[in-house]
């Protein structure tokens, strides 16, 4: 039996095996045949051992014992033995090994061979496993042979300089004179070879742009030439002649042109001639015609040329291909911004894509939806993304939402349409908005002056039909406690006026008070609202109160406080009641995304129960405020002084003074530290709460740029000894301009009191590109945080 056919033998075995542990006892036995040979040294089987080896290497298997064997038979007079030798070097070798260097002067000795096929194996060994000593010791060589006149041999220098070039970047200066020389040449492989050579040479040292800009004639000669060429069997793919090298050269162009107006027009005419020429029905075209819109859109291109660069990711968005549409949307998302106009014809074929069923697809879709609304088409365009918000899949409601959020307020031709497209958002998909919603369409509704009587209306139906979206429930709560009187009266131009009464409203928020659906935030709204009704009805006060009263025992902190305090308003307080709960003043808009992403940051309105200044002898001064709403809920008769110079503490006159839990008005300032900024993405810390051994530290994220960032997400690690609790995170895109944040709340638990550092992994999407950073903080802005140094832990927790 020969040796060939005991490899094959071996494989034949090796796959009839039945079980993992009959697979590993034949590898052992071979293995130990193997080892054997090796051992008897020139016997003739040496090479067909080192296969064998090499295939069990490929199953998995450790193979490093026959490293020293390939070092032997790479120095080998014998071609048969160099070459598994070499093939071995390549598999079992890598420039961490030591046994590496000890090949180097076998290759230089091969280098010189005058065998091209012995110069090869040497070239393609370098170019896979060469570490940065031996390409320095090597690279002499390397040069003189990209000067040799065997194209096969030039072909694989070339490859292996470009290797050379990555280890060394300093080497680079070597092979420049060289590698313009190279474009003379008639050989594909060469040619292709050069133009990485080239294009290596450029990134790495943009001093030589300047001399590889006078080759842009040759360049643009050669693609000519293989755009216009006859068919050629030996180049062609499907249709399309060497597209491999045609990419490769439009790749450097786009280098070669890039805010420079001289190599721009050299190779504008050459652009519109593939641009035109090319066939993009198979793939190979497709590919061409992709790196030419991305040559087109890079350089110094002019006006014309761009349009028909954008008309041809048009076309790409009609292709079969869901891998075309989505690398045509990811280009137009990026020019979107500079060729708005152009990008602007193809919007209803942008459309239409957000009916793919590919879900990356679909979200390429509605980023670059977003981007081409504008105030021109923003009603046609809000039709169809209200469409698609009924029917996207839930991981993308999150962001349909907050993107309809931000077009409406930036484009919208009325507050009456604002208002209505954030009431059909919030009544389709009411649980994926950001918290800082509800707050932000109570400011809405509150500068809207004239729509007050319509918009309480269309909220009370929305209401009454369905209670399950809670921030539409928070917010109809909030208008009816406002405008109720309105909605009582019946009279509406706006909307088809109902007949409403008492105890039809209140039988209504009786039912979101009771309803198992309904948050605590949203049985707050419900409580004020109804009290904030004892103003604005005449027969029904009695029901209102006793409604208020059942809620003050309820087990709820929150609505107990509340319940207490209107009680209190009902009993102590009765000739106050009206003027504490008469309609709220138009309020100026807060900075959004203050929630910090709980649950109780949903109930931001401005609580109805505070009173407002309305008799100046009795609430003349700022101070005099201060006291009455602390005098509130006291235990004496007598009003309150205010004191001279506010304390951050009010004292009060009296035990029972318990109740008084609206002290401490003034606005303690929060401290924040700014730790990342970077492609608009800005990054603060701030410590919320701290104890002898925990911290609460909050992560909050804002976005300056011109487009959301999406994806957002971030990964922490701490030391050892201190443990690390996560709470959810607001969100996951971070609205653009600043209209929105993202928030992350951690808790650390630091039992041992040692100093605490802290190691943030920032991760997100900017216009369809991932980025990816990591930040450290050894200080927070609360001193809280101080004590010994230890070692980071290396274990990343997900926030």
């Amino acid at each position: 039996m020969t040796p060939s056919v005991r490899l094959q033998e071996m494989i034949r075995v090796i796959r009839s095996a039945r079980t993992q542990g009959e697979e590993r006892g034949i590898i052992q036995k071979e293995c130990a045949d193997i080892r054997a040979q090796f051992r008897q040294g020139d016997n003739g089987e040496r090479s067909h051992s080192l296969a064998k080896l090499l295939y069990v290497h490929m199953l998995g298997y450790p193979a490093h014992f026959g490293q020293m064997e390939c070092v032997r038979l790479i120095a080998s007079p014998r071609y048969s033995e160099k070459r598994i030798g070499y093939l071995g070097a390549m598999m079992l070798l890598d420039e961490k090994q030591d046994a590496s260097l000890l090949i180097t002067n076998s290759i230089k000795n091969d280098l010189s061979h005058s065998s091209q096929y012995v110069q090869s194996l040497a070239l393609c060994t370098l170019a896979c496993m060469g570490s940065a000593e031996m390409c320095r010791d090597l690279a002499p060589e390397i040069e003189r042979l990209l000067r040799a006149s065997n194209c096969y041999i030039k072909k694989k220098a070339t490859l292996c300089a470009v290797h050379i070039i990555r280890k060394v970047p300093e080497l680079a200066e070597l092979f420049t004179p060289s590698a313009r020389s190279l474009l003379s040449e008639k050989n594909h492989g060469v040619l292709h070879g050069a133009v990485v050579l080239i294009t290596e040479l450029c990134e790495h040292n943009p001093d030589t742009l300047d001399q590889f800009r006078k080759a842009v004639p040759e360049l643009v000669q050669i693609m000519k030439g293989l755009v216009t060429s006859s068919y050629s069997p030996e180049h062609n793919v499907a249709g399309i002649s060497d597209p491999f090298l045609q990419v490769r050269i439009l790749r450097l162009l786009r280098i070669l042109g890039h805010n420079n107006d001289t190599a721009s027009d050299a190779m504008n005419d050459l652009l519109a001639q593939v641009a035109t020429n090319t066939d993009s029905s198979k793939t190979a075209g497709s590919a061409v015609l992709y790196e030419t819109v991305l040559t087109i859109m890079d350089i110094n291109s002019e006006s014309g040329l761009r349009v028909l660069a954008v008309n041809i990711l048009g076309r790409f968005l009609l292709n079969n291909d869901r891998n075309i549409r989505y690398i045509s949307m990811t280009s137009l998302q990026k020019i979107v911004q500079t060729d708005h106009n152009a990008v602007q014809r193809h919007r209803g074929t942008i459309v239409d894509c957000l009916k793919d069923q590919d879900t990356s697809v679909k979200r390429r879709a509605l980023e670059l939806s977003l981007a081409l609304v504008s105030a021109v088409n923003i009603r046609s365009m809000m039709k169809e993304l209200l469409i698609f918000l009924s029917t996207c899949p839930p991981e993308l409601r999150s962001q349909t939402t907050s993107g309809i959020f931000n077009v409406a307020e930036r484009y919208s031709p009325s507050k009456r349409w604002h208002i209505d497209t954030i009431l059909h958002v919030l009544t389709t998909a009411g649980g994926d908005v950001r918290d800082e919603t509800v707050p932000n369409l109570i400011q809405l509704i509150t500068t809207a002056s004239e729509l007050h009587c319509y918009t309480v209306h269309k909220l009370y139906r929305a209401l009454v039909k369905e209670i399950s979206q809670q921030p539409l429930v928070q917010v109809a709560c909030w208008c009816i406690g406002e405008y109720g009187d309105l909605l009582l009266k019946g009279e509406c131009e706006e909307i088809e006026p109902v007949q409403v009464t008492e105890d039809d409203v209140l039988d209504a928020l009786e039912t979101v008070l009771q309803s198992h659906m309904s948050s605590p935030a949203t049985r707050g709204f419900a409580l004020t609202a109804t009290m904030k009704l004892s103003t604005r009805i005449t027969d029904n006060v009695d029901r209102i109160r006793s409604i208020v009263s059942i809620y003050g025992s309820c087990i709820d902190l929150e609505l107990q406080q509340r319940a207490v305090e209107y009680n209190a308003l009902f009993k102590k307080y009765d000739h106050m009641r009206a003027a504490v709960l008469e309609r709220m003043p138009v309020m100026g808009k807060n900075s959004p995304g203050h929630t910090n992403g709980d649950t109780s940051g949903e109930n931001k309105e401005p609580d109805p129960s505070k009173p407002k200044p309305v008799e100046a002898g009795l609430l003349s001064e700022p101070a005099s405020q201060v006291c009455d709403l602390l005098d509130l809920l006291g235990g004496t008769d007598t009003p309150l002084q205010p004191n001279p110079a506010p304390t951050s503490t009010p004292t009060t006159t009296s035990s029972t003074d318990l109740l008084d839990l609206l002290g401490g008005l003034e606005p303690t300032p929060v401290l924040t530290e700014t730790v990342y900024e970077k492609n608009g993405l800005r990054l603060k810390i701030q410590c919320d709460k701290q104890t002898e051994t925990e911290v609460m530290v909050t992560l909050i994220g804002s976005n300056s740029a011109q487009n959301d960032i999406t994806n957002f997400s971030l990964q922490a690690a701490v030391p050892k000894s201190v443990q690390l609790q996560m709470k959810a995170p607001s969100g996951n895109v971070i609205p653009a301009h600043g209209l929105g944040q993202v928030t992350q709340t951690v808790v650390l638990n630091n039992p041992n009191k040692v100093s605490l550092k802290i190691r943030i992994r920032v991760s997100y999407s900017n216009q369809g590109v991932m980025h990816q950073d990591t930040v450290q903080i050894d200080s927070f802005p609360s001193p809280a945080c101080q004590p010994q140094s230890p070692s980071l832990s290396t274990t990343i927790s997900p926030l």
